[in-house]
């Protein structure tokens, strides 16, 4: 893989991560405020008031949407990637 090639991939990677991540919330925010039980907001873990229950459902959807989201997004980017500069993505 050339220099060129390598340092275009950098940003690419920390853009598409930062997007990503960005993404992962909202789509999480989203579905919070469908699921949670009168909560607009996920419950903070630290908060002792909020059942074990709530805490333990709360950090599982958003695990599931952020390694979703994540993929999706390595994906994406490492086609465009490979579309750009006729060249596999550094691994």
């Amino acid at each position: 893989m050339s220099k060129i090639a390598r340092s275009l991939y950098t940003p690419l990677s920390v853009a598409t991560g930062i997007g990503g991540g960005l993404l992962a919330g909202a789509i999480f925010g989203q579905i919070w405020q469908r699921v949670g039980e009168n909560d607009a907001e996920p419950p903070d873990p630290k908060d002792l008031s909020q059942s074990m229950k709530t805490v333990i459902a709360a950090a599982a959807i958003q695990g599931l949407v952020v390694g979703i989201v994540r993929a999706l997004v390595q994906r994406a980017s490492a086609h465009g990637y490979q579309a750009v500069t006729h060249e596999r993505p550094p691994s």
